[in-house]
Order: structure tokens, then C-alpha cells, then sequence
């Protein structure tokens, strides 16, 4: 499925600032965001984040 950042975010309620930070991992979305991404994306949250623990 093709989407622009701009339609991504304007479904999910958001700038097109937000999706690009997320997109570019400069910001975590919270799980309520993370969910409606999912769902306009048509995945699942598992599949669309990747939980890297940081280990100090």
C-alpha cells in the first residue's frame, strides 16, 4: 500500500512532521499513535516497531 506521510498522518491525527520523526527514529510514538498507525498501515504493532532494548 502506497501512502504519503501527509495522508498517513492526517488519518492517524498528527503533522507530517510526526510520521517523518517516527519514520526517521527521532521520536517514539505513544501506544495509542503506535495502534492507529497499525491500522491505517494495515499491520500489526509488533511488525511496524522493533523494541531494541538500550542495555547500559
Amino acid at each position: 500500500m502506497k501512502m504519503s506521510q501527509e495522508d498517513l498522518a492526517n488519518k492517524c491525527g498528527v503533522t507530517r512532521q510526526t510520521i517523518n520523526a517516527i519514520e526517521n527514529d527521532k521520536y517514539d510514538p505513544t501506544l495509542s499513535l503506535a495502534f492507529r498507525l497499525s491500522i491505517h498501515l494495515e499491520t500489526t504493532v509488533d511488525r511496524l516497531f522493533i523494541f531494541e532494548e538500550d542495555v547500559d
